[in-house]
């Protein structure tokens, strides 16, 4: 190995292309519970989580103990030649997570789950459609790329994708300035329109978006929304697709975010927080549906892999014991705090989130979204050793991803710089 003694990003900027967007130039040596250490020795609070993934913290011992345990018994069987202990509890865990009568299938990337989810759709229901919602994200590949409009530079050249999928607003009061009652209506309207000039709602398989909208900004939704769209789907045979993967394994304050509304969907798919940081993906359906998935119609190499069932099997334990507790409690003073800095300063339009998944939309004194202000606040958040991440189709809603285990004076110590940026606008 030849020595050098570039940083990890001048080095990485020599053999990596540039089309993943870094959020920062930080090399990382190593993790621990809620921080991360640079090659230069600097700890960083990391308020990303890996975008949502270290919900319990990095390199939990449990989750470290239950992975090294299941490295000295077995690394890889595959799951479309074996059946192994891992694989099968945590399906179990997830069934019984889910109100039991569930099936589980098991992939590596959230992508991956979405995909998998249309395919399912599409077989059960025999339909060609899907309805997808604007600032809604679903990933990278081609199809979770044809049903993700979050931002059009994902989908610049790539063009053409999948094929009938259709696009619908998703509720934003805030930016719309109508009730949240007038919001839901313009939305459902807009539904009833596309049904009756797009798409007839009997070619339609699936309906898929995320309970509390991601990348496209941290966007809740009013209840009634999610129930309208569920009593629609029962209407018309259509099944509806939860995106869980940025929202689920306690990131809400429970388990799935689908059980802060009280509405269920048929096809759930989670990723990111369900693993620590392993690779690992699920998709979660009634037996009604998987039983129709027939053999050999989906599959893949690498999903349910034997380490990182087991790494999730511990997270879950730690969620449960500790975590969604403690993201409910934590989040509920953090979303106060953030609250009252809203009152103290300048250029905080919004405060919105559930559980410790929470975000502010910065804007201008004319309510314009102020894009300069998100690159500020990160920028010093990063010069004083804390890590945060924006979202937005504007650039300018800064969002908080703490570790379900988050401590108040961390939080204290993230309002500290988030005021003291907007104090000096």
């Amino acid at each position: 190995m030849v020595q050098t003694t570039k940083s990890l990003y001048a080095r990485a900027k020599e053999v990596t292309p540039p089309t993943a967007a870094r959020a920062t130039e930080l090399g990382i040596v190593k993790a621990e519970g809620h921080y991360l250490i640079s090659e230069e020795g600097t700890r960083y609070l990391d308020f990303a989580s890996g975008v949502a993934v270290t919900n319990v913290g990095h390199n939990h011992p449990e989750v470290v103990a239950a992975a090294k345990a299941q490295v000295d018994e077995m690394i890889h069987g595959g799951h479309n030649v074996v059946y192994y202990p891992s694989y099968v509890k945590l399906a179990e865990k997830l069934n019984e997570l889910n109100g039991g009568e569930q099936m589980v299938y098991f992939s590596n990337s959230g992508a991956e789950a979405n995909e998998g989810a249309l395919k399912l759709a599409k077989k059960v229901t025999k339909r060609p459609a899907v309805i997808s919602f604007k600032r809604g994200f679903h990933g990278r590949t081609i199809a979770a790329t044809s049903i993700t409009a979050s931002n059009a530079a994902y989908r610049k050249d790539y063009e053409g994708l999948l094929p009938s999928v259709y696009y619908a607003d998703y509720p934003y009061a805030f930016r719309t300035g109508l009730s949240e009652e007038e919001e839901v209506q313009r939305c459902l309207y807009q539904l009833d329109e596309l049904f009756a000039f797009q798409v007839d709602p009997g070619s339609v398989a699936a309906i898929i978006l995320e309970p509390v909208q991601g990348e496209g900004g941290y966007i809740v939704p009013p209840v009634t929304f999610l129930e309208e769209l569920r009593s629609l789907c029962d209407k018309h045979g259509i099944l509806l697709i939860f995106d869980e993967i940025q929202t689920g394994f306690g990131r809400t304050g429970e388990m799935f975010a689908y059980q802060n509304f009280g509405v269920k969907p048929d096809i759930l798919t989670l990723a990111k927080g369900i693993a620590s940081g392993f690779p690992l993906s699920a998709i979660v359906a009634p037996k009604r549906i998987m039983e129709q998935w027939s053999a050999g119609t989906h599959g893949g190499t690498y999903g349910g892999n034997p380490v990182a069932c087991a790494a999730s099997l511990a997270s879950i334990e730690i969620l449960e014991r500790e975590g969604l507790s403690n993201a409910k409690e934590k989040g509920a003073y953090f979303k106060e705090q953030l609250h009252q800095l809203q009152r103290r300063v300048a250029g905080i339009g919004d405060v919105r989130g559930i559980g410790l998944m929470l975000a502010i939309e910065l804007t201008n004194p004319d309510g314009s979204p102020d894009s300069d202000a998100l690159t500020r606040i990160r920028q010093a958040a990063l010069e004083d050793g804390v890590i945060l991440l924006g979202c937005g189709t504007k650039k300018n809603v800064l969002r908080f991803i703490p570790p379900t285990t988050v401590k108040k004076e961390e939080i204290d110590r993230v309002i500290t710089i988030v005021e003291k940026v907007l104090d000096e606008k």
